[in-house]
């Protein structure tokens, strides 16, 4: 059997440095964070994590208490301005250089995050 990526590049561990320093640099942004209530930072980051670890052959945790992502759906309360895609391109791409992924996982998931960052723009305000 074929290792998915998120085997190949270290599992629950590799995930929760993207997430954690993904979210480090968020907290600081001042268009990301007033998206997120301060008492929900905890929860944000485990979204994150397990729907991440889910798309890239991780386990199921994500969908078996969330539900299908529905990404646009869920994302569509919040102001997803172009700005706001840019600000979180450059936290999450430099969360990727924190990682250190091996260059063809890396190349693969900032593929995945580009594509899906534009995606979820939903103003153009």
């Amino acid at each position: 059997m074929t290792e998915t990526l998120w085997q190949q590049v270290g599992g629950t561990p590799t995930f929760e440095r993207i997430a954690s320093e993904f979210y480090r640099r968020v907290r600081e942004d001042e268009v990301l964070a007033p998206m997120y209530p301060d008492e929900d930072w905890e929860g944000a980051e485990w979204r994150l994590r397990t729907f991440l670890e889910q798309y890239w052959g991780g386990p199921t945790a994500y969908s078996e208490e969330r539900g299908h992502p529905r990404l646009r759906m869920r994302h569509a309360p919040f102001p997803v301005t172009p700005e706001a895609k840019e600000h979180w391109l450059r936290h999450m791409h430099a969360a990727l250089d924190a990682a250190e992924l091996p260059p063809m996982h890396d190349a693969a998931f900032r593929d995945y995050i580009e594509r899906a960052a534009l995606a979820m723009v939903n103003r153009f305000d």
